[in-house]
């Protein structure tokens, strides 16, 4: 933890002497003394500077704002840091297409195979029923001749 006196407080903070004042007595920053000097904990109660930060720009020129260079760099990181992120999901997500499709592949040529045994299935039955469906005629002509003969003779 590095403590910071005032000067190099102002100069991370934006915020004037008396800002910095007012919030020590208000007890929104961690501080100590050393040597007759006041050091600032920058790492706590962050939260507090930046409602006074706001409230010292919204009583100033508001047409004109001064923004820090480790805020640009910590919005230009954070962006980085998300675009990454979803470069990561996109490339999750392609590999998950990826194997579904594969899946997807596979059971359509699984579904293909079964379908083209069915086909020869019902090609098989389709001719054994030709076939029966022959072989039921014959037998009915055959019956039909006999009887003829059989009623044939009897009348005679």
């Amino acid at each position: 933890m590095k403590w910071m006196n005032d000067e190099e407080y102002m100069e991370l903070t934006g915020l004037d002497i008396q800002a910095i004042d007012e919030m020590c007595e208000r007890g929104k920053l961690t501080v100590k003394v050393e040597d007759g000097i006041r050091m600032i904990d920058p790492s706590k109660n962050a939260q507090e500077i930046i409602p006074a930060k706001l409230a010292e720009l919204s009583q100033g020129n508001t047409n004109e704002l001064v923004v820090q260079p480790e805020f640009i760099e910590k919005t230009i990181g954070t962006i980085l840091n998300l675009h990454e992120k979803m470069l990561d999901s996109k490339d999750e997500t392609l590999e998950a297409v990826r194997v579904e499709n594969s899946f997807l592949k596979e059971a359509l040529s699984s579904l293909q195979e079964l379908y083209d045994e069915d086909r020869k299935t019902i090609a098989t039955l389709t001719e054994q029923l030709k076939l029966s469906q022959q072989e039921v005629e014959f037998m009915r002509r055959k019956y039909k001749m006999m009887w003829n003969k059989a009623i044939d003779e009897h009348t005679k």
